[in-house]
């Protein structure tokens, strides 16, 4: 199927998704905030630039787009049909970033957490925002 967009305005719809400061990560910021935790955003000094880096639990915490980082099993990390192959490319390269990324972290004592946009829906996110401020409790440096 072809794009309903001349190649213009396909771009300029593509320029404006954002990679920081979105929705989601904003969301899951003002629990944090609420709940007592104080953060750091995009840590220019830790491979991935994590969105959310908890110092004193030695935790980050990366909000991720299931589109954009492929989240297996769910509905929204479907390929799409045109430009197939660029795709596959764009999205592999994103997890196999992610992968790596995460891998340098924890070798160097970080615990890493991942929570995806499709967790923040209504009816999960106060399991899911629960759960993730637990594991940060257990991660605590003494």
């Amino acid at each position: 199927m072809a794009d309903v967009h001349s190649k213009e305005v396909r771009s300029y719809n593509m320029s404006r998704i954002k990679g920081r400061n979105t929705a989601p990560e904003m969301l899951v910021r003002s629990f944090l905030h609420a709940s007592g935790f104080r953060f750091v955003l995009h840590d220019k000094r830790l491979p991935g630039k994590p969105d959310i880096v908890l110092p004193k639990y030695r935790t980050v915490i990366f909000v991720q787009g299931c589109f954009w980082h492929m989240h297996e099993g769910c509905t929204k990390s479907n390929l799409p049909a045109d430009n197939h192959e660029f795709w596959v490319k764009k999205l592999n390269g994103n997890r196999e970033r992610d992968m790596i990324n995460q891998k340098l972290l924890t070798e160097k004592g970080w615990k890493v957490l991942v929570i995806w946009t499709c967790e923040l829906l209504k009816a999960k996110r106060d399991s899911v925002l629960s759960k993730l401020a637990a594991e940060i409790k257990g991660s605590v440096i003494t």
